[in-house]
């Protein structure tokens, strides 16, 4: 079956996906609940509870939350959300802050009212929060996805309640089974552009702009900058402007970015390579749009075995979907395409996830360097061979395989990171 007689399932998928979020979207998700909690109790409670996965905490713990004066961490990402949050902007929930927001986050904080608890579930994104304020209180519960609330309790009356999601694609709500290399190369080639250009706009111009601020100002360690410093081609830009895009962004940047699979850097490690090579290569609009959907397919399709949140770095899928979309752009075929993603996935998938922070930008580069070098060998035919290692017969069986592996073989390695990243604070 050809890739046009799934454009309704892939279309659905891509809307779902491709959102605006400002800042990391664990803390941000926390800072959703926050406000939706201060809108359901009409004021700022004084005892607030929150019980997160170990991966929500991983990945809150030190990345600085936008607005709010460089405050980083679990506590400050829900008082954001509680003092000036607006549950409807979703993942831009805390983009209207102000100084009178930040001292008022600032004066909360030194009062200690929030209790961090680890929530033992089989989910890696799943949290629930209980703020109490006098005799009112409720609890909000977010599944899966980080706007996905499937309860909400007010004085311990149901007001809101659904099931979770797809249990089989780690809780996302859209079919994911459609999804095979062979298709979303076939939709790639065969959808309408116009329908692409709309909903692929905002991708180009947001995360395009925060890779040049990022590379415009001093973040981090200014990756972007020392790259661009000592690569002088293409792929030194397209590491460079990634990477900076990536660093500004764990270092506090307000700047939005369209996301991809719930993350922001998986956003921009699938768009702004796609889009410096096109440009690069002087294809046309169409060409470069067409390309920016099969890197973002691909990234899904990734992602859909591994889930939100895990043990194994989102970045590389979304960095190995980059360098498939090279060979692409290059008018590669379908099998040159195929043993990119196969050649770079025999090489970065080990590639550990220890949270959201500057260093990420680091990882990027690795993810990028290694779909590059994919890319590289797929051109000249060559590809490692099927059953050798984790790569099976088929590029989606080895997909499959590497999704099984960061998503139940990685579970060990994910506890024993969150006790390395947490042996000297107190989380009960």
């Amino acid at each position: 079956m050809s890739g046009c007689q799934y454009k309704k399932e892939f279309f659905k998928i891509l809307e779902e996906e491709l959102v605006p979020a400002q800042g990391c979207t664990e803390p941000i998700s926390l800072a959703f609940a926050g406000a939706k909690a201060r809108e359901l109790l009409g004021e700022i409670p004084d005892k607030v509870i929150i019980e997160c996965s170990g991966n929500l905490i991983k990945n809150i713990r030190c990345v600085t939350v936008p607005n709010t004066g460089n405050l980083v961490g679990v506590e400050a990402s829900l008082i954001a959300g509680i003092v000036g949050g607006d549950s409807s902007k979703e993942l831009e929930v805390i983009s209207n802050l102000n100084e009178k927001h930040i001292v008022q986050i600032h004066e909360i904080l030194k009062k200690d009212i929030v209790t961090i608890k680890l929530l033992q579930t089989p989910l890696n994104l799943h949290y629930i929060l209980y703020c109490e304020k006098g005799e009112k209180h409720c609890e909000i519960e977010i599944k899966d996805l980080h706007t996905n609330i499937v309860s909400i309790k007010l004085n311990n009356e149901v007001l809101f309640e659904k099931e979770s999601g797809n249990e089989e694609f780690c809780g996302v709500e859209t079919d994911r089974s459609v999804l095979t290399v062979e298709r979303i190369v076939q939709f790639t080639n065969s959808v309408d552009f116009k329908k692409l250009k709309t909903l692929l706009e905002p991708q180009v111009y947001y995360n395009m702009a925060i890779a040049k601020t990022g590379l415009e100002r001093d973040f981090g360690v200014s990756i972007g900058q020392t790259i661009l410093k000592h690569i002088h081609s293409i792929y030194g830009e397209i590491k460079a402007y990634t990477a900076a895009a990536s660093e500004a962004r764990m270092s506090g940047c307000a700047m939005a970015v369209i996301t991809n699979s719930g993350s922001g850097n998986q956003g921009l490690a699938t768009s702004i390579p796609v889009i410096l090579y096109a440009k690069h290569k002087c294809v046309s609009e169409e060409i470069m749009y067409r390309a920016l959907v099969l890197s973002n397919l691909l990234t899904l399709y990734q992602k859909s075995f591994i889930g939100r949140l895990s043990a194994f770095c989102g970045a590389i899928s979304a960095a190995i979907s980059s360098g498939a979309t090279l060979t692409y752009i290059e008018g590669g075929t379908v099998e040159q395409i195929k043993m990119t993603i196969v050649n770079a996935l025999a090489n970065v998938s080990g590639v550990i996830c220890d949270g959201a922070k500057p260093s990420c930008a680091s990882k990027i580069v690795t993810g990028l360097e290694a779909g590059i070098l994919g890319h590289f060998l797929a051109m000249d035919n060559h590809s490692y061979n099927p059953n050798s290692g984790i790569l099976k017969t088929t590029v989606d069986d080895t997909i499959h395989a590497v999704g099984t592996m960061a998503r139940e073989g990685m579970k060990e390695t994910d506890r024993v990171i969150l006790n390395l990243m947490l042996e000297k604070e107190k989380v009960g």
